[in-house]
């Protein structure tokens, strides 16, 4: 599909089929990872996949939704500042490298017709405890992976009109 339409297709997925993921899928989403625009081209970021089957009780104390753990994978895009691009002003692009990483993933996963749903709302304790992050780690953002069980509602979003300004403020 192209590019105007995945965007318009791409929702938040909060049901998912228990069929596994191919191999093959997950490695160009994960390829799309990699190949995201980082700040100075840094790349200081980590993703951990997640099999959930057998650890939906562990996984559930990131994220309590029963759907988060129904997906037969869950990604976790993590952060390490202290190697990440800082700005002369002190702002460190960590949030903002891992966050244009996890986008590619989700839309590549969108482009294979594979279901993702952003979660920012995470026990970020509980990722550290589960996911055995060391210090200098910080999960960012997670995200069920596998196929829809359910169809796209309507987006609501503000007019672009709201959205753009030119030239200034």
């Amino acid at each position: 599909m192209d590019f105007a339409e995945l965007v318009r297709a791409r929702y938040s997925v909060r049901a998912y089929k228990p069929d596994p993921v191919p191999d093959d899928q997950l490695q160009q989403v994960l390829e799309a990872v990699r190949l995201a625009p980082t700040a100075a081209n840094r790349q200081a970021f980590q993703v951990i996949v997640v099999h959930t089957a057998g650890r939906e009780e562990a996984l559930s104390r990131i994220y309590g939704r029963p759907w988060f753990v129904q997906a037969p994978l869950v990604v976790c895009a993590c952060g390490i500042p202290a190697e990440n691009w800082v700005r002369t002003d002190g702002k460190n692009y960590n949030d903002v490298d891992v966050t244009i990483a996890m986008d590619h993933l989700v839309l590549a996963a969108a482009d294979m017709g594979l279901g993702t749903c952003w979660i920012a709302a995470f026990d970020p304790q509980a990722a550290r405890e589960v996911l055995g992050l060391p210090d200098g780690v910080e999960p960012i953002a997670f995200t069920p992976l596998g196929y829809p069980a359910d169809t796209p509602k309507p987006k609501k979003r503000k007019p672009l009109e709201e959205l753009v300004r030119y030239e200034r403020w």
